[in-house]
């Protein structure tokens, strides 16, 4: 009976030794999904600084909508894969 169990798990992959690498793709999609969000929108915020010359506060917004977009598009991909 255990023999057929431990068969069992290993056909569905979760014992073999590849298995920790199996969630890298998604781990690094969900990386650029908040990075770049990021540095684009920080990128924007520091030249509209120079530009109008309001130090901070366009970088600061920037951030802020980099971290909403990130959060928004981090939960649709992530509801996505658990549903």
């Amino acid at each position: 009976m255990e023999e057929k169990e431990s068969a069992s798990a290993d056909t569905n992959g979760k014992n073999s030794p590849g298995a920790p690498f199996t969630a890298l793709p998604l781990a690094l999609e969900l990386g650029y999904l908040i990075a770049l969000p990021l540095a684009g929108f920080a990128l924007l915020g520091r030249f509209a600084d120079k530009f109008f010359q309001t130090s901070p506060w366009f970088l600061v917004s920037g951030v802020i909508i980099a971290a909403i977009t990130s959060s928004w598009i981090v939960y649709k991909k992530v509801s996505k894969i658990i549903s």
